[in-house]
């Protein structure tokens, strides 16, 4: 696969991962998670009509991960994905995804991922989380302006 692009990836798009910013790829991930919602936890009911809701109710569990990244499959056709995972006060777990997320995007956060491990000297799981923080800072921000 040497050479080659991934399926699903535009040259253009291949091409731009590494003048993608920070703040870009944060704005991808938001956008996608809020597009997960509203979202039903499906052990008591209790809906979360928008990510805000689900960042104030919800306790953060675990590491976010990406098991492409874990895999060390950075130029995967068929990306396994992330997920971040939170408890619902019931208890439950629920996850957002990078699933249903198109191909070429996941594909490019995924490179800018590795990219970024190599500039700053840390691990994929550290990048994921710093992501993770400041998607909810900026939700949380938002909401108080």
């Amino acid at each position: 696969m040497v050479g080659r692009l991934p399926v699903g990836m535009a040259r253009s798009s291949w091409h731009s991962i590494c003048t993608v910013s920070e703040d870009e790829v944060i704005q991808t991930v938001r956008r996608h998670f809020e597009s997960l919602f509203p979202k039903v936890c499906p052990n008591c009911g209790r809906r979360f009509d928008t990510l805000r809701d689900y960042i104030l109710v919800t306790r953060r569990i675990g590491l976010t991960k990406s098991y492409d990244a874990e895999l060390g499959e950075w130029k995967t056709t068929q990306p396994i994905g992330s997920v971040a995972m939170a408890n619902c006060p019931c208890g439950s777990t629920l996850a957002l995804t990078t699933e249903g997320m198109m191909l070429s995007k996941r594909l490019a956060l995924l490179e800018w991922v590795r990219v970024e491990t190599g500039r700053r000297g840390t691990s994929p799981t550290e990048i994921l989380e710093h992501l993770r923080d400041k998607v909810r800072e900026q939700v949380l921000e938002e909401s108080n302006e």
